[in-house]
Order: C-alpha cells, then sequence, then structure tokens
C-alpha cells in the first residue's frame, strides 16, 4: 500500500514532543541614530521537536524505516504536541464536536467558534482551523457560540469565516528540519533513541 502525505507519523510514536512553539520570522533594524526598531515579517511557524523512548533494537530500525520516508525535507508529516491532542479541561477519550469559524475580529486574532456546545477552552489549548492553520489560545472562552477570546498567532490572509475547526488533535504540517534526525544505538546494546525536529510548512 502506497505511502500518502503528509504522513502520519505521531499516531504511533513511542515519545513525547519535548518542544513545540512559534518561531517569529522577525528582526531587528539598528539606525546611526541608535534608535532600535522591531520588523516583522509575517506570522510565525510552528516548530516542534520529538524524542522517543529508548526502543529496542527491532524497533529502532522500523523508526528509522518511518523516518527515511519523508525523503529528508522532501515530503511532509502531521504535527501536534503529544500533550495538547485535546482540551485541557476534556481529558480522556470521549468523541469531541467539530466547530465552525463564526467571528474574526479585525485585528484578526480574536474569534469567536460555534458548534463547542459544552467546551470550555482554557489559555493553552490549540485548535486547527481549515485544513492545517495550528493557533494556540491565549484565554478561556466557552459557549455557543463562545465569546470572543485571542490566539495565537493571528488568522492567516485568506481565512474566512465558515471555516471548520477542531479541537480533537489539531495539527499542521510540517517537514523535517535538516539534519535533525538522530536514531544513534548503544553498541554494547542495540538500543537506542529516536529524535527528530520539524518546522511547519505551507
Amino acid at each position: 500500500m502506497a505511502l500518502t502525505y503528509p504522513l502520519d507519523l505521531l499516531s504511533e510514536f513511542p515519545g513525547w514532543a519535548t518542544e513545540f512553539e512559534p518561531v517569529y520570522r522577525q528582526e531587528y533594524s539598528r539606525q546611526a541614530n541608535g534608535a532600535t526598531i522591531g520588523k516583522d515579517f509575517g506570522s510565525p511557524l510552528w516548530r516542534g521537536v520529538w524524542t522517543s523512548r529508548t526502543l529496542s533494537p527491532n524497533d529502532l530500525d522500523y523508526w528509522r524505516a518511518r523516518l527515511e520516508a519523508l525523503e529528508g525535507v522532501v515530503r511532509s508529516f502531521r504535527a501536534w504536541p503529544m500533550s495538547r491532542c485535546r482540551p485541557i479541561r476534556h481529558p480522556g477519550s470521549s468523541a469531541l464536536p467539530a466547530g465552525t469559524l463564526h467571528t474574526i475580529s479585525a485585528s484578526r486574532n480574536t474569534i469567536r467558534v460555534s458548534g463547542l456546545a459544552g467546551i470550555n477552552l482554557s489559555a493553552g489549548d490549540l485548535l486547527q482551523i481549515g485544513a492545517a492553520d495550528l493557533h494556540r489560545i491565549m484565554e478561556s472562552a466557552a459557549g455557543n457560540p463562545t465569546g470572543l477570546f485571542e490566539v495565537r498567532p493571528h488568522i492567516w490572509p485568506g481565512v474566512a469565516t465558515g471555516a471548520a475547526v477542531s479541537i480533537s488533535k489539531p495539527s499542521c504540517i510540517m517537514s523535517i528540519v535538516p539534519g535533525s534526525i538522530a536514531t544513534a544505538a548503544n553498541p554494547a546494546t542495540g538500543r537506542g533513541t529516536v529524535s527528530f525536529e520539524g518546522i511547519e510548512v505551507r
């Protein structure tokens, strides 16, 4: 059976996301008069780092193959932090409702979502808008529709009200950061760990 991309790499990954944060595309410009001006070149991109527990030689080779299927930076995978597959206040495995983007403020960092009856969102939760736009929630929200609440990064250009909103395993699409894959084994036991880093691609 042919592999499909973005690859579902993390559903069975035997480890944890040790880092998952936005990378801001910014720089400082220092002028001759001593003034320092911050420049922002666009919305940040998500970056993640994943590390496995210690694996047997067979499992280590399996995960080497899974990562090689990405062909370095050529192929993509669906990415999320392992700690935030569901809202903080709704642990467990019960089905979660799907929502709809109800309102986008003029600043494009404040939204309202409908369809999430009975769900309480908290600062630190993640939600996915559309196929792959991942956002972190900045303040608590509840109701159907919810009250207005802020998210980061800002809503991407082109996204409009009516877009689907997911709070169950919200994700974005990443590719491997070159040179970040490490799969070294202990020469005495053959056991080892797998680690890799990804950066969002759009």
